[in-house]
Order: structure tokens, then sequence, then C-alpha cells
């Protein structure tokens, strides 16, 4: 028995980090906008070059194994060096792999980090938007949780079914659809959000799924849609998490932030992993800020993805504080 079953993309991310570069503000009647610009036409002197394995399924399988957990990954990988590239980190990892596998490429980012540690992350989907029902070995999905990460195409319509599988089965669910599936709207996503007992999203994200409120009045919508808990995020701002009749808040405390790459991710796995473990939402609000405050501090999405030991060490250090509020009726 699994304690959870991450479902989502896999990639080979080549963190690509250059001082080559400008940023441009552009303001319109819709608000203002940076771009990152390079001169046309040059040859572009990179700093240093790192390869890891990326992706939100792949990521926050990482960070929940090394929390302690038994951890399968579900997913699509192609052939070659790339999606060997991908098996060979996450066995090594300790998680087992309920892959299956097709012709194609596996998938592929490039985080470009430049001035002041802004990214841009070029990625090529590749294999990842192609898994089928038929790839899905149902009888080994033996599990308390699934992780949903943001999948696209034939992909997002096998996320639906197994969305089903786990009602049917008693399986729980969380769900961080990204801004590629929040963009689409509840519609869109009805099928996995009614079925959803943790549904974690920045504030952007919970902007474009419920529309633009105050971050009270978004938890209440986002909750009707039918997660039992939702947590929102954003950034160095405060987060806010809504269970039962109480909204949580908290401010991360200062962090110096080197890359910003795969902190959502490490979040969300442990808030996780907090639940699990404790059943309290402080407690995994403090986990989950430890660990990501580890990531953002560093360079890569897993370099630095603490152990449960670790966490909470580095947890009793940095004194968050969590403020509670009742919802007004």
């Amino acid at each position: 028995m699994y304690d959870v079953i991450t479902v989502g993309s896999a990639t080979v991310d080549v963190f690509a980090k250059t001082h080559f570069s400008e940023l441009i503000k552009i303001i319109d009647p819709k608000g203002e906008t940076d771009l990152l610009a390079f001169p046309s036409g040059s040859k572009i002197l990179i700093d240093e070059l790192e390869f890891s394995t990326g992706g939100g399924g792949t990521n926050t399988a990482v960070a929940l194994s090394r929390l302690g957990h038994k951890v399968a990954f579900l997913g699509k990988l192609g052939q070659g060096t790339n999606s060997d590239f991908i098996h060979k980190n996450l066995v090594k990892e300790k998680i087992d792999l309920l892959c299956a596998h097709g012709k194609g490429n596996a998938g592929y980012s490039i985080i470009l980090d430049t001035l002041e540690h802004d990214r841009t992350i070029f990625t090529h989907k590749g294999i990842n938007d192609d898994l089928k029902n038929k790839d899905i070995p149902y009888k080994k999905l033996k599990t308390k949780w699934f992780y949903f990460s943001a999948m696209m195409e034939e992909s997002f319509r096998t996320l639906e079914k197994l969305a089903k599988f786990a009602q049917q089965n008693r399986i729980k669910i969380a769900f961080n659809p990204s801004t590629y599936l929040a963009e689409k709207g509840f519609n869109h996503l009805k099928q996995i959000l009614g079925r959803t007992e943790l549904l974690v999203l920045n504030k952007e994200e919970a902007c474009l799924l419920a529309g633009k409120d105050s971050v009270e009045n978004l938890l209440l919508k986002l909750r009707s849609f039918g997660p039992k808990i939702v947590a929102v995020t954003d950034g160095k701002n405060k987060l806010y998490v809504i269970d039962g009749g109480q909204i949580y808040v908290c401010l991360p405390p200062p962090v110096k932030i080197v890359d910003a790459t795969g902190a959502g991710d490490a979040f969300a796995a442990s808030f996780l992993s907090g639940l699990m473990r404790k059943n309290d939402i402080e407690f995994a609000i403090g986990l989950g800020i430890t660990n990501a405050q580890s990531v953002v501090a560093h360079y890569g999405a897993k370099n630095i993805l603490l152990t449960y030991k670790e966490t909470i060490k580095a947890m009793g250090k940095l004194k968050i504080k969590v403020h509670k509020k009742k919802i007004e009726k």
C-alpha cells in the first residue's frame, strides 16, 4: 500500500544561468508586464548549467519520498536517454515507477535564470500529454492518496477517469492544477474538483479559476467547487488555508530567493505530508513553508528538498506563526 501515488508530468530540466539580459516593462490598459530581453542576433554566454529531472509529478514524488512516505509515480515516459535519465533518478530517490512507455520524446524544459533571479521557462511537453486510460495499471493502484498535477489533452481525460476510480475506491485526491488548467475554468475541471480532498494553488491560479475577489471570498468559492481543504499561496506574501469553519493565515518568514523553480511543488507535497502525518493544518503549513523556503534558497527544483527530520529541525528555527480566523456566516 502506497501513501501517495503522484500523477503528472516528468521532464528533464536544464537550468541555464546568465547575466546577459535586461528586463523591459510594458504598460498597457491591462496592466504592467515585465519582459526578459536579450540582444538580437547575439551569442549569449551561460555562466552555469545544471541538469535535473522536473515536472509536477516527479517533483512532488521526490519531495514526498524524502519526507519518508512510500511513493509511486504514474506518468508516461518516452524512449531514449532523457527518459532513461528520469527513470534512474526516480529509482535513486526510492520511488516506484508505474509508468507507461511510448514512442516519442520525454518532456524537456529550459529554465533561464537571469538578473535578480527572474526566470523564464521554455517547456516541451513531449509524451507527457499522451497518458491513455489503457496505460494505467489499475490493479497496482493501492494507495491512500493520489496527487494530481497539471496534465493536458489525452492525459487530462485520463486524470478524470482516475478521479472516478479514486472515489470508487475511497482514495483521497490532492490536486494542484497550475495555470494551464486553472485558466480553463471550473466547468473544465469539475469532474476532478468535485472529488478532491485538498486543492493547492497560487493566487494567480485561484483568480483564474474563481474570478478576482478578496482572498476570503476566493477560498469560499473554491471550496464550493468541491474540495474540503483549499490552500492559496502568494509567493513571499501571506498564504491562506480554509478547512471547516476556520481560515488559517500565515506570512512566510523572509528568505533570500536564489531560484523559485519547484517551490510550489515543494509546498504542496510537504503540506500534504503534514496532513498525512498529523491531520493538523498548522503543522502542514509549517512543513510546507519550510521545505519551499529550502528550495528557493538554492539552485534547482529538487537538490535541497529536505528529509522529514531536516524539515522539523529547520521549522523550529523559522518560528512560523499561523493565525486562525472563524468564518463569519
